[in-house]
């Protein structure tokens, strides 16, 4: 044989032997969800670009309790940090009373239309073996001294059951007029993460509550127009404004009231309703850590 000719084809095949490993390695580097489409829906790939101009405060929980848009830290009553819906999630023990305390920037008191929304992660707890949770527990509260209630007072209601919760909205406009948000057998609520947003639309006068990015209640409210929240004090999470150390209002404990065990996180309020495609595409994205 011709040894120019042995020689080219030793060469030839070390040549197709290096090519074959280089697409081999191309290959073994492929990642094939580069490759894959944008996450997207009603045209959002990311909660932040719902409506992030109307976004007037957001409390994310992942480490710190500082809310982003205002930069006010939140004051700390015993909650700790917990696993999250997303990151981290602001924990609390309603054996060890705790809840968190925050002054509301002029954006949040000066609302006339809203969206609130947050995630919840609800312990059940029966201590008298009766079938119901132990009392109201409170959620969200913008406080006002004045009254009872607070301006806004959300709270998961007497005689909810394991299987199904029963969470109340109270909204109250000039101190004057006030009404309620009643959510029936709210299934999956207890032990386990569901998404809560409440909107007001000054336009329609209409509360709309939503569950997991779905509408269950809507209500016209006894006022028209803009809402008007007045003596407003600090926001309230896990308990309610009567139930703090000492009281937010003029008004004490109640032995039918209680604190909140469970997580909160991804508190979001924003100074316009959300429609309910907006309110699903939230909901969805955040479901998926975006």
């Amino acid at each position: 044989m011709n040894n120019k000719r042995f020689t080219s084809s030793i060469r030839i095949c070390a040549c197709l032997s290096t090519l074959a490993i280089i697409a081999v390695a191309c290959y073994d580097e492929f990642d094939p969800a580069s490759y894959q489409p944008v996450f997207s829906i009603s045209g959002y790939t990311a909660s932040e670009e719902i409506q992030q101009e109307a976004l007037v405060a957001y409390w994310p929980f992942d480490g710190n309790l500082t809310e982003t848009v205002s930069g006010v830290e939140a004051e700390n009553s015993q909650t700790t940090f917990v696993n999250g819906f997303k990151g981290q999630a602001a924990g609390f023990n309603g054996n060890n009373p705790s809840y968190l305390l925050v002054e509301p920037s002029e954006a949040i008191i000066g609302l006339e239309s809203f969206t609130l929304s947050f995630w919840v992660n609800a312990t059940f707890v029966d201590a008298d073996a009766n079938g119901s949770n132990d009392g109201i527990l409170g959620l969200f509260a913008l406080s006002n001294p004045t009254r009872f209630w607070g301006n806004l007072e959300w709270f998961v209601e007497n005689d909810s059951k394991e299987t199904g919760a029963r969470l109340k909205v109270i909204v109250a406009h000039n101190s004057e007029l006030e009404t309620d948000v009643l959510v029936e057998n709210v299934q999956g609520f207890f032990d386990a993460w569901t998404n809560h947003t409440l909107t007001y639309d000054a336009t329609t006068s209409t509360l709309t509550y939503y569950v997991n990015g779905s509408p269950r209640v809507s209500k016209t409210t006894p006022w028209t127009g803009p809402v008007q929240f007045v003596n407003s004090g600090p926001i309230v999470m896990g308990t309610a404004q009567f139930q703090t150390t000492p009281s937010l209002t003029n008004h004490g404990p109640e032995p039918w009231a209680s604190h909140f065990t469970g997580s909160i996180d991804e508190v979001r309020i924003y100074n316009t309703a959300l429609t309910a495609e907006e309110i699903n595409a939230l909901t969805v994205l955040q479901g998926k850590g975006k």
